[in-house]
């Protein structure tokens, strides 16, 4: 890959520390210092704000607003108006100053410049000395904080200690909602109500959008160690208190900030936001700081002692494998099935906040083996937007239920025809995740409740859009993109076709199931869907002559046509020519073979179990070199089918580019957001490429090799009620039950029963690496 790691983060394996400030890089690391709880996201810009290079953004899962201006379009089905995730209240919101001078990072001297985030209780620290113009110098310390589950609160603290005077210091501390989204113009939110809450002095106010008449109460409250002057100050979709706190040579004062953030999505009265928002408040503050502080240590080492993956001899990626699985924690848990799980989660505002298909096929896997009650609610969340995919359906002529490629509220946002009109893996890959899902957890409730209705709607749109080859005879997909978003309107994409025949497959034996175990429930099903036996039977033959176009020697052709293509040498282009979206032209990127991400090397590895080792190999011979992995899903993909072909050192490289994607800054736009779906990527690296577990066939597989560059590495999963532990040596695996009954797995290829007390095997001889 022509793509190069920024070494700019301290290694350690429980924190990421940034020693010394670098003003250029400041939009990296606000990405990167990013904090969240599923219900809030808050990046980690200085509370204090900058001159410098920012975006302050604070975003609430499932707070959108619509584009201002509405695109004209002479063509239906695409997108005029789409909506994003909207830049929220700033309740961090600080102003700090010292005699005349204001704190800016971007103006002030500074020394002993210093960030830490700490994976293990989930705190962001920032420290630094202030040297002032007349020669004070004042320890300044931040740290700020997100309840994980009592998920509206937020938490800020200041702490001063002059070095070398005694003064007064100023301190501004407030809400604003005079934010802006990206390059609009106007802030989207308009002031409903804001005012002392209470006898204790705590502010509030509510903001509400312009369009969608969301709304957000934010208020808090301040305690300061020592007396203080205080007035309250208000402004236009603003409120804070302005401080006056004498200062003591060489002893420290610390202000703390209990803020709590309640949000609507559908409009409520002043009154009832007021009220509610009040007793949230009062709430936060008997339960106080320090005890939330101790929650956050509580739920993360919960988090850590059963989820934690532990690599011995790599410093470098097991700080990158924590931050993943830190990072996805914070996105998403499963508090709310309302949610879902951004392509940036809440850590930016690229591609709008918006989810895509890749949340069932590459999220949903680290819920189903870590927290599987958050996996049926990603479901959940589709289920509940199944009548907005129905209107889609429509709006594309067809029939059915067809799911957005990009989305906040269940509606198409994305107003690229080339991709809202044509690509189509959204819909099969909420297919794909129910049968996952259901494959893993045995769910028939949900299966026969929500699952199959939505099967039945998917299937019924993909019967409506393919059509039939007036040559061949055989049923396919025209005008299609698939995941390689770099060859748009081609015919016959593979992974298209193939996903399409998988779901029609699935959705006919649930169908046929429920003949026999839910009869009942199938004739609701039947007279809900207005579904006939006539209609499920098409499907079946249009999944029995799916076409495929497949050379001599196996490789399956990913779109009819794509053997003719113009080769490029992608090892040639130059790293300074990435992101090629923003250095090439848009049509010069479709002239030619060159791949985005792995069309056929990816439904090879959804269906793993489905597909011959040999298939497996001269595929991914083929298409690796022409792969250009523009896409953060790509490395981790090739990475895992690496794996189990036996080239581990291919195998090592796609993984350590992974797990370090957005800490390294390897695509050069981790100032726009995390990339979410990558870090769920990268844990499937390890658990599904070196671990060689495959959770698609009839058992449970797991086939564990370990890198040369490691000394070992552990890791667990929940499956089934149990807790499975996998240890591996540099030449032993020893797999066990923490929690749960004993289990039949496949092991190297072998049934074995694994109990509390363990099997512990040999790594078989041609998985071994030399060291």
């Amino acid at each position: 890959m022509a793509k190069a790691a920024d070494d700019y983060f301290k290694l350690d394996p429980w924190k990421i520390i940034e020693e010394g400030f670098d003003p250029e890089y400041e939009r990296v690391t606000e990405s990167i210092f990013s904090l969240g709880n599923e219900y809030m996201g808050i990046r980690g810009y200085f509370e204090e704000g900058t001159s410098g290079d920012s975006l302050l953004g604070s975003y609430f899962n499932g707070i959108y607003e619509f584009s201002r201006k509405e695109a004209l379009s002479h063509y239906k089905g695409i997108v005029t108006k789409p909506h994003f995730m909207l830049n929220a209240v700033n309740w961090l919101d600080t102003e700090i100053r010292l005699e005349d001078e204001t704190l800016d990072m971007n103006r002030v001297h500074l020394d002993d410049f210093y960030r830490e985030l700490d994976l293990k209780t989930g705190v962001l620290t920032r420290s630094f000395i202030w040297k002032t113009k007349t020669g004070k110098q004042l320890k300044v310390r931040f740290e700020r904080f997100l309840h994980m589950e009592k998920s509206s609160n937020g938490y800020q603290q200041l702490s001063f200690e002059p070095l070398n005077f005694s003064g007064d210091i100023h301190v501004s501390m407030g809400i604003d909602f005079n934010t802006k989204h990206g390059e609009e113009p106007i802030s989207f939110w308009k002031e409903q109500e804001k005012g002392t809450l209470n006898d204790q002095g705590d502010l509030a106010i509510i903001g509400q959008t312009l369009t969608t008449k969301q709304q957000i109460f934010s208020g808090f409250h301040l305690e300061i160690n020592q007396a203080y002057e205080k007035k309250k100050i208000e402004a236009e979709k603003k409120i804070s208190y302005s401080l006056t706190i004498p200062l003591t040579k060489n002893e420290e004062t610390i202000v703390k900030k209990l803020v709590v953030n309640v949000i609507k999505k559908q409009e409520v009265s002043k009154d009832v936001m007021w009220q509610e928002g009040s007793t949230a408040l009062a709430d936060s503050v008997k339960l106080g700081y320090e005890q939330a502080k101790k929650d956050q240590k509580d739920y993360w080492t919960y988090i850590w002692d059963h989820f934690d993956i532990q690599i011995d001899g790599d410093e470098k990626n097991q700080q990158g494998i924590r931050f993943c699985i830190f990072q996805l924690q914070q996105t998403y848990h499963g508090q709310n099935p309302s949610n879902n799980i951004g392509a940036k989660g809440l850590t930016g505002e690229a591609y709008s906040g918006h989810a895509f298909w890749d949340t069932e096929t590459c999220c949903l896997p680290y819920y189903l083996f870590n927290n599987p009650k958050a996996a049926k609610n990603l479901l959940e969340f589709r289920y509940s937007t199944l009548d907005a995919a129905r209107k889609r359906a429509r709006d594309l002529d067809c029939t059915g239920a067809c799911y957005p490629i990009a989305t906040l509220n269940g509606e198409e946002a994305c107003d690229l025809w080339q991709h809202a009109s044509t690509q189509f893996q959204p819909s099969t890959g909420v297919a794909y995740g129910i049968w996952h899902y259901v494959h893993l957890t045995e769910d028939q409730d949900f299966l026969y409740d929500h699952g199959v209705e939505m099967l039945v709607e998917i299937s019924r749109f993909l019967e409506s859009r393919g059509d039939w080859s007036q040559l061949t005879k055989k049923f396919g997909f025209y005008g299609v993109m698939g995941p390689d978003e770099f060859q748009v309107m081609v015919n016959h994409n593979a992974y298209t076709n193939y996903m399409a025949q998988q779901t029609f497959d699935f959705t006919i034996q649930v169908l046929e199931e429920m003949s026999v175990e839910a009869p009942g429930q199938l004739k609701q099903l039947l007279t809900k869907t207005n579904l006939t036996e006539e209609e499920w039977r098409q499907w079946q033959h249009s999944a029995e002559e799916t076409l495929f176009f497949e050379s001599e020697d196996g490789v399956i052709e990913q779109h009819e046509g794509y053997f003719d293509l113009p080769h490029i040498d992608i090892d040639q282009i130059p790293i300074s020519d990435f992101p090629l979206y923003s250095h090439w032209s848009y049509d010069r990127i479709y002239r030619n073979d060159m791949i985005k991400q792995p069309d056929v090397l990816m439904f090879q590895f959804l269906y793993n179990q489905r597909f011959s080792e040999e298939s497996k190999r001269v595929n991914y011979d083929y298409y690796e070199p022409r792969t250009i992995h523009e896409s953060s899903l790509s490395p981790s993909i090739h990475s895992v089918l690496a794996a189990e072909l036996g080239k581990f050192d291919e195998a090592f490289d796609f993984f350590s580019f992974a797990t370090r994607m957005d800490l390294d800054n390897y695509n050069r736009n981790t100032n726009e957001g995390l990339h979410t779906t990558s870090i769920a990527a990268a844990w499937m690296n390890i658990v599904y490429g070196f671990g060689g577990l495959r959770s698609d066939g009839s058992q449970l597989i797991l086939s564990p090799v370990v890198p040369k560059q490691w000394d070992g590495y552990s890791f667990r999963i929940e499956y089934r009620n149990r807790i499975v532990e996998v240890k591996v040596t540099r030449s032993t695996a020893k797999i066990s039950i923490v929690k749960g009954e004993s289990i039949l797995l496949s092991v190297y290829g072998e049934e074995r029963l694994i109990d509390a007390e363990g099997t512990e095997l040999a790594i078989p001889k041609e998985k071994l690496q030399q060291v």
